[in-house]
């Protein structure tokens, strides 16, 4: 058995996160439970556009994602910023801010970050679904 490319190796990792992300979500939505719920719902409330639009939410979303460490939330926001526009160049600006808040700490999910934008834009992978309560 031959050993996976680096390429196959990174399109198998978002497709397992976007699959593992929905599975869960759906399977923690049908519990009777109204305050994850609640939650859930206000999370994917808080990224509707309002006086900011939802290309900056995401953005902010990204960079607190970045400081907080959060793998999962850091390539949900990278999907959902893809979807709503931001450039290359954006999304460096962005990783900046990410870096300079949070440290050389934030450098390692900066590298997985940066890998899971270079599998978006080489077409190897679809955004993650639905809302964005990997946060939850």
């Amino acid at each position: 058995m031959s050993k996976p490319t680096d390429e196959q190796a990174g399109k198998d990792r978002v497709a397992e996160f976007t699959a593992f992300r929905q599975r869960m979500n759906e399977r923690i939505l049908a519990e009777d439970n109204q305050v994850v719920r609640r939650f859930f719902a206000l999370d994917t409330q808080t990224y509707k556009p309002g006086a900011l639009d939802v290309k900056t939410k995401e953005l902010l979303g990204l960079v607190a994602s970045m400081v907080l460490r959060c793998d999962d939330c850091i390539s949900y926001h990278i999907a959902q910023c893809k979807d709503a526009g931001v450039t290359r160049e954006e999304f460096f600006e962005t990783f900046s801010v990410g870096l300079v808040v949070g440290g050389s700490i934030v450098i390692p999910h900066l590298r997985r970050a940066v890998d899971f934008l270079d599998q978006l834009e080489s077409g190897e992978a679809g955004p993650p679904a639905a809302d964005c309560a990997s946060h939850a």
